[in-house]
């Protein structure tokens, strides 16, 4: 559909009874993300919050909160969408199938941005910071955040529309130091799209023009995020996803302004000036804590008639933008494997918290004559995903042959897991990359931005049984008090609390003594963890404590472990700490009274009476 604004979409969604409204007051200040959390939780609707406390602006959430959401507001663009992005990655196609892509042109066409007059529906007023809803998603937040925000940044070099970045940045609203409706935070990597164009700006000694559109035609926020082949802008993308060209003009401050968007903040980033930002309930289930950060002077705050405030909530996967993964990989699912030579999938473990575990399956062609097979080309992938884009991040890369299964499905987490556990050769297999960046939201790292990171490239046959039971007697040093299966192959172990590397080394030395002589072919992998019980409750939490709680240059260790010629292995099963360390981040928990307002919600009568 054609929307022309985030109302339209809204009332589509109400009207297909993918939306529902709560009329009742609400708090910003935790209640609105606990209701969200909880009809997330449920698969339920999209959320018109109509009184929220505090703001005269309603505010929307749980747009994209399932997949089969995003594809009913998409519906009549997403196959166009796909093809677009298809050529663009391999133009060949269209020279091979003409009458495939004979409409290629027409959705070409409404990917152009369109620069409007100044007589557009997000000029009706102009407001302030303090008025728009002031949101905190988790009750140590440093403040109330914009989560889903489209910045748009220039390039101060190549400046206008089709040279821009649109990307999606956390924006801290007030708190801190922040002078209230003076200043706000920005929150990115500088190697993303804005990062480019912030140090091009320091270069000339220059500020950087930012403006943050909220809202917009739904198609706005997706652009935001979308991982998009190179030379191919955010801004075109919106106009073809959603099947109405961006619609843009400059103010008389000569910042870009979104006319369909519902909000607008424009403001300027001086070189150099920094403020504390965070902490921030992320992605990974914990809290990214306060650093510093660039910091957005504010110059104008626009808004549309009626204009609706979007958001979301972050926290431990499945949230909302687990939905967004699904539609991303829907669209561009095809294009990263035509970049990478011999790649055919690759999953970023959304369980795990994508960053810290790829799954990826290549193919292994070098000398085929060999009998026995041995990973060679996917070694030669895995060093190409490390350096791509976003998969740079990853700190743990499990990658197969696609010739040992060519059913294998990179997102059936405990079926990938059994295929690498029943191959893996752990004096060979482990290939480290030691002191260099990870995902600055990871603090399982020796400092910010910094840790290490670890192929496990897999290719042969099958090498053992994995155990599915413990056999009679199997026992444990008495310092580990209890463990249990987590799936075939694993074991978790509860350890004691953390406390030094000396004292670990300790701890690994004893267990090693312990089962050194034994026969685990079975059991190739230990985690050590704080609850086993929860670890091995399921495959999410499993995969979550173990890759989110972990470093592997410092946290993997192994039974019968040694280094030859600086090549680390072991004999016997690989050991992955997975405790807290004293320098990780605090984990994210709900808080119990609100949680207990959400409930009688839910209770008949309740405006989400047969939702949660």
């Amino acid at each position: 559909m054609g929307y022309n604004s985030l109302q339209s979409c809204l009332t589509d969604l109400e009207k297909s009874g993918h939306l529902i409204r709560i009329k009742q007051e609400v708090d910003p200040y935790l209640e609105m993300a606990a209701i969200h959390l909880r009809v997330f939780e449920h698969q339920g609707p999209a959320l018109l919050f109509e009184n929220v406390k505090g703001s005269k602006f309603p505010a929307v959430s749980n747009l994209f909160g399932t997949l089969d959401r995003s594809r009913f507001i998409f519906r009549d663009t997403l196959d166009k969408v796909k093809t677009l992005v298809d050529i663009k990655t391999d133009p060949m196609q269209a020279i091979k199938h003409p009458f495939k892509y004979a409409n290629t042109a027409l959705t070409a066409f409404s990917a152009l941005p369109m620069k409007v007059s100044k007589n557009a529906p997000i000029n009706f007023g102009k407001t302030q910071i303090s008025e728009l809803p002031q949101i905190v998603n988790w009750p140590m937040d440093g403040g109330p955040f914009v989560t889903m925000p489209q910045v748009y940044t220039e390039d101060i070099d190549k400046p206008g529309v089709m040279n821009a970045n649109l990307g999606m940045y956390r924006i801290q609203l007030a708190g801190n130091e922040y002078i209230l409706n003076q200043e706000i935070g920005l929150h990115y990597q500088l190697h993303r799209g804005i990062g480019v164009h912030q140090t091009k700006a320091n270069a000339k000694g220059q500020p950087l023009k930012v403006s943050i559109f909220v809202g917009g035609p739904p198609s706005h926020p997706v652009a935001a995020v979308m991982p998009l082949p190179e030379g191919l802008s955010e801004m075109t993308f919106a106009g073809a996803l959603g099947n109405r060209r961006f619609r843009y003009f400059y103010d008389n401050e000569g910042f870009c302004i979104s006319a369909d968007a519902d909000f607008v903040i424009t403001g300027t980033v001086m070189p150099h000036e920094n403020k504390p930002e965070g902490p921030f309930g992320d992605h990974l289930g914990y809290y990214s804590l306060t650093h510093t950060f660039p910091l957005l002077k504010v110059h104008n705050v626009y808004h549309r008639k009626d204009a609706i405030w979007s958001f979301t909530v972050v926290g431990r996967p499945p949230q909302e933008d687990t939905s967004f993964g699904a539609l991303i990989h829907e669209i561009t699912g095809s294009a990263l494997p035509q970049e990478i030579p011999g790649l055919h999938a690759v999953n970023a473990v959304d369980a795990a918290g994508v960053h810290p575990l790829l799954f990826a399956i290549g193919s292994e062609r070098y000398t085929p004559y060999i009998k026995e097979r041995k990973p060679q080309e996917i070694l030669t992938i895995a060093n190409h995903i490390f350096g791509k884009n976003q998969l740079s991040l990853a700190k743990y890369l499990f990658i197969v042959a696609k010739e040992d299964d060519p059913a294998l499905n990179v997102n059936d987490i405990e079926g990938f897991l059994t295929h690498i556990l029943e191959r893996v050769d752990l004096t060979r297999d482990l290939h480290f990359h030691t002191r260099t960046t990870i995902d600055t939201l990871d603090y399982s790292g020796s400092g910010l931005n910094s840790g290490s990171k670890v192929a496990i490239t897999v290719a042969g046959e099958i090498k053992r049984e994995l155990w599915k039971e413990l056999p009679a007697g199997f026992d444990l040093p008495n310092i580990f008090t209890g463990f249990k299966l987590a799936m075939p192959g694993i074991l978790a172990i509860q350890a004691p609390k953390y406390t030094t590397e000396q004292e670990t080394n300790t701890q690994i030395e004893t267990l090693n003594d312990h089962l050194k002589n034994q026969d685990l072919n079975g059991l190739p992998l230990l985690v050590l963890c704080d609850d086993a019980r929860f670890t091995a409750q399921n495959i999410n939490n499993l995969v979550w404590v173990t890759f989110t709680r972990s470093n592997p240059s410092h946290d993997i260790h192994g039974i019968n472990s040694f280094t030859e010629h600086k090549h680390w292995g072991c004999k016997g099963p690989l050991i992955i700490d997975a405790r807290i360390k004293p320098h990780h981040a605090p984990v994210l928990e709900k808080d119990p009274a609100v949680e207990k307002r959400v409930d009688a919600l839910g209770k008949k009568g309740g405006a989400l009476e047969g939702i949660i």
